[in-house]
């Protein structure tokens, strides 16, 4: 049997190495997800960290899924030191063509350089930066430089993240591009939807909504959203979707009665707040916001985005300024507070917005649009096998 086939129709086996998977969330996870189930031509095997502190194996939608349980956690970074071990006996067992590791998961990096077998490619699907480490990052930075150069290929999420701030951009001739997407039908209302949406709109006083979704954690900037709110005029709510860390801190913000936390909200109902919402308040104030998953979410629904000015982010590629949504200085409050009262004081502006939004992310970020560039990427690089 040659390196990277497969008894099962003789297909070459592709190993995503990830740091969680289905049905575990997260805008990595989902991208994750797809790509596995859409490259269809291949074997996917996905190895990852689990949750429930226990090992398993389980076939999910066609895709064989590893999990791995992790010994301890260190700057939300799972280590295991069982990993190695586990990781070799998979490849063992797979003859992987291609190791596709979702970075960052820098405790991996080592791992995956001394593992890879010498007839596979290793292909690097650049998420995101690490950002915000401080002296963490230098202790991971030599190895990360180390894996970019033995990369045989490298994906990034936008064409703005190949940036001279990125630790990417040198190997910017090794680059391809494969765009994040959404699940578009999973935001599609269908019969009875309408009246679920409306439900929304009657719980909030038929107000006109400003709508957030996502963890609550400080590279969001959900902390400048809720300043601004007092500086907005218009009659409105603020509806703050999501958990996390910062999440008591954020309550203890505001006093304003016209900001409503309501949680986490299930996969199912997000769409019925995203049709509900008349603005989306993306307020990320880093490049560790790489893309923007929830971003494209509220656009393809209509709901028109007001974003930071992020440099080397894939933010202001999603979302155009002037064309999708509006987009203010980082960090400018006032600014911001300024562009949710244009847009909800001006509703031929706003519906214009909403229509180029959902027809830029129907167009050019949607999972299926990323499974082929992923799929032309990875065709193109096992030419040279």
């Amino acid at each position: 049997m040659a390196w990277g086939e497969q008894t099962d129709m003789m297909k070459k086996t592709l190993l995503h190495i990830a740091k969680y998977y289905h049905p575990n969330e997260g805008g990595i996870e989902t991208v994750t997800k797809y790509l596995a189930e859409g490259l269809g031509e291949y074997d996917n095997v996905v190895v990852c960290f689990s949750q429930d502190g226990k090992d398993s194996e389980e076939v999910i939608e066609g895709v064989k899924v590893y999990r791995i349980a992790p010994f301890i956690k260190v700057a939300s970074q799972d280590i295991a030191w069982s990993y190695y071990f586990k990781l070799k006996g998979i490849i063992k067992k797979h003859h992987p063509a291609i190791l596709l590791l979702h970075c960052p998961n820098p405790f991996l990096y080592p791992i995956t350089m001394w593992l890879k077998p010498k007839e596979a490619k290793l292909v690097l699907l650049w998420h995101s930066d690490i950002l915000g480490k401080g002296v963490l990052y230098k202790l991971v930075a030599r190895q990360e430089r180390k894996l970019l150069a033995k990369a045989d290929l490298i994906l990034a999420t936008s064409i703005n993240y190949v940036h001279p701030s990125s630790p990417i951009y040198p190997y910017k001739n090794d680059i391809r591009v494969v765009q994040n997407g959404i699940i578009a039908q999973d935001f599609n209302l269908k019969s009875g939807d309408q009246e679920k949406v409306e439900d929304i709109k009657k719980r909030f006083g038929n107000k006109k909504m400003v709508f957030y979704v996502g963890r609550h954690i400080p590279y969001k900037g959900i902390d400048l959203l809720l300043k601004a709110e007092p500086k907005v005029k218009a009659d409105c709510v603020f509806v703050i979707g999501g958990t996390g860390a910062e999440t008591a801190k954020l309550k203890a913000m505001t006093q304003s009665d016209r900001v409503v936390f309501v949680g986490r909200i299930p996969d199912g109902e997000m769409k019925y707040y995203y049709h509900a919402a008349d603005v989306f308040g993306f307020a990320s104030v880093t490049k560790q916001e790489a893309f923007g998953i929830a971003l494209a979410e509220a656009m393809y629904c209509r709901c028109v985005p007001v974003t930071f000015t992020l440099v080397g982010s894939g933010v202001n590629w999603v979302s155009v300024k002037g064309e999708t949504g509006e987009e203010v200085p980082l960090a400018d409050i006032d600014a911001y507070a300024e562009a949710i009262d244009r847009l909800l004081a001006d509703d031929a502006l706003r519906n214009r917005y909403a229509e180029a939004g959902r027809k830029r992310v129907a167009e050019m970020f949607t999972c299926d649009k990323s499974v082929e560039e992923a799929r032309k990427a990875l065709t193109a690089l096992l030419q040279n096998m």
